[in-house]
């Protein structure tokens, strides 16, 4: 997409402080042959440690965003895998697998 000057569309962030957050403690941790997602004592030593006191709710959903995030990593090994999440076509995106056909077709 770089390479075709295409910006990737993101989808909009309402809790950047979770996410903030979520990186800090760790996106992952390794687990037998790869990584899995964190675990709980993780996320209750970031909190002993950074004297930061998660509600409940919060440290669920790190969790449940770790968990997400692992699930999503395994299914991109795929290379037909599309984006986690879904916009519509722009008309650069068009246009450049356009001009791909018709140099692939002549």
């Amino acid at each position: 997409m770089k390479r075709n000057k295409i910006v990737p569309q993101m989808p909009p962030n309402p809790a950047p402080h979770i996410i903030t957050r979520l990186v800090e403690i760790g996106l992952t941790e390794a687990a037998g042959m790869g990584a899995g997602p964190i675990s709980w004592q993780s996320i209750d030593a970031w909190c002993n440690r950074t004297a930061i006191d998660l509600s409940p709710w919060e440290a669920r959903l790190l969790r449940s965003l770790s968990v997400s995030y692992v699930a999503e990593g395994r299914k991109a090994e795929s290379e037909n895998c599309p984006a986690p999440w879904r916009h519509e076509v722009t008309d650069r995106e068009k246009e450049v697998e356009v001009q791909r056909l018709q140099m692939l077709l002549g």
